[in-house]
């Protein structure tokens, strides 16, 4: 070995800084401070590390169990908005008047007004102030809500009558032509 090119080798005291413990190594310094060592460092002890990881279980479960109400919370609203039939008719976006008049008319939710279109057409017309052009603006509204209207009832028209007599045909005379003539 060449001579004069290594470091000079001490016994050398170590100290920790955390918790006080002291021991003797060998080290180019004489004298040795550290933060933490193997007696108070939580990966050596363990009991620090099992202390949090019980906490970190039971913060773990408190958020699991939050987060599973919140999640629950959320689907009972979108359930609840996507039942539109129990949506206020204030949600159709009317005109006051035909609001009210609906209100007035005991109609008080969509479902209801559904229901009364069931009907036909006109027994919501038989709304007071709701006209045709509020019944139009509530099935517009009502198909953007995804909303399928009912079909009106069908009523079946009467035929109306033929015509009893029939057009002359060519070369004969009618009673009316004869008399004409004469």
């Amino acid at each position: 070995m060449k001579t004069d090119i290594h470091p000079k080798v001490f016994d050398a005291k170590v100290t920790c800084a955390s918790c006080g413990n002291t021991w003797v190594t060998t080290s180019t310094s004489k004298e040795l401070r550290i933060d933490v060592c193997s007696n108070c460092h939580p990966f050596y002890t363990g009991e620090s590390a099992k202390l949090l990881d019980v906490e970190g279980q039971v913060d773990r479960f408190y958020k699991k169990l939050s987060a599973r109400q919140t999640y629950v919370e959320d689907q009972k609203a979108r359930e609840e908005s996507t039942n539109v039939n129990n949506r206020s008719v204030d949600d159709l976006g009317l005109t006051p008047r035909a609001t009210e008049g609906l209100k007035r008319a005991g109609l008080l939710t969509i479902g209801q007004v559904v229901d009364k279109l069931a009907e036909g057409e006109s027994a919501i017309l038989a709304v007071s102030g709701f006209g045709q052009s509020a019944l139009t603006a509530a099935k517009k509204k009502l198909r953007a809500l995804e909303i399928e209207l009912p079909e009106p009832p069908k009523v079946e028209k009467a035929e109306k009558p033929q015509k009893a007599a029939s057009a002359p045909e060519a070369g004969e005379e009618t009673t009316e032509t004869v008399e004409a003539s004469e």
